[in-house]
């Protein structure tokens, strides 16, 4: 007699003997993780279909998390992304990508007025910004490229957010102000992939938010997702370096990472380098 079984947004209707078969075909897809996940799910809220077939066979039982049948598996660098406790969330929920705030931008100061304000630069100063400007600029017509870079790097403000450097395309400043929206939102695991209006995301769930600010992603990926996604390779904006357990990447030069941040609320955008064996490189295709 067949057996309906409802995951997700799945129905499986099939034999006693093809149900494990069939439940093990809707958890097929592996990646922050194997796959996406809610962040109730995540901490504990209950066991997926995985599970209970891992349990009848008597295997081993690792923790996961769910999301319309699609399973996450865990991010094996999470102890060096501040998760919060199991069973807690964050304060806020962050807006929807589309809705993410301007990323500020950097502008080169003009000359001295015929009125100097209290507080304003120097004559010296403003002679090196604008060098430096023309220096970007040159950079930027050179269309040079190195891995893990771009041609303008952006800068890191005093509250942990990017700013968009000179000469990025707009589509560069939505992802650097898809990033800064969750930049400082607390590592929860499975976080983003439920929806994208979430209290604390993963690896991928906040790759995910970024891009999607941007309109390149409409729905979450997970980390496994992301090594075959977009094109292969550095990209001159983007580059995104993911493997089946983790993802980050680098926009105009900046480091987005849930690893390595500076405490539990420390912002997901960093300077310093990281190592990159192991990952699959690639980009946005175009950027």
């Amino acid at each position: 007699m067949p057996i309906t079984v409802n995951y997700g947004r799945m129905r499986v209707d099939a034999p006693r003997p093809a149900l494990a078969a069939a439940i093990v075909a809707a958890l097929v897809l592996a990646g922050c993780g194997s796959a996406g996940g809610s962040g109730d799910d995540a901490n504990g809220a209950g066991a997926s279909a995985g599970d209970a077939v891992q349990a009848a066979s008597g295997a081993k039982l690792t923790p996961r998390a769910t999301a319309e049948g699609v399973v996450l598996t865990r991010d094996p660098e999470e102890d060096q992304s501040f998760p919060l406790p199991a069973g807690t969330r964050g304060a806020q929920k962050a807006p929807l990508p589309d809705d993410a705030p301007d990323a500020p931008r950097r502008k080169a100061k003009k000359g001295a007025e015929s009125e100097i304000s209290p507080g304003a630069p120097s004559d010296a100063q403003i002679r090196r910004e604008l060098k430096e400007m023309e220096q970007a600029i040159k950079a930027f017509k050179r269309g040079s490229r190195s891995a893990g870079s771009a041609v303008v790097r952006a800068a890191i403000n005093g509250g942990g957010h990017a700013q968009t450097p000179i000469g990025a395309p707009d589509v560069i400043a939505r992802i650097i102000s898809g990033g800064n929206a969750i930049a400082k939102f607390p590592y929860i695991w499975g976080g983003g992939h439920g929806s994208f209006v979430d209290s604390g995301y993963d690896c991928s769930g906040s790759v995910s938010y970024a891009l999607a600010a941007a309109g390149l992603l409409e729905a979450p990926l997970v980390s496994g997702q992301f090594a075959s996604w977009g094109s292969p390779g550095p990209g001159r904006w983007v580059t995104i370096y993911a493997n089946d357990g983790h993802v980050f990447m680098y926009v105009a030069g900046l480091r987005f990472d849930t690893s390595g941040r500076d405490g539990p609320f420390g912002s997901r955008w960093q300077t310093a380098r990281r190592s990159l064996a192991g990952f699959e490189v690639r980009h946005p295709t175009g950027l």
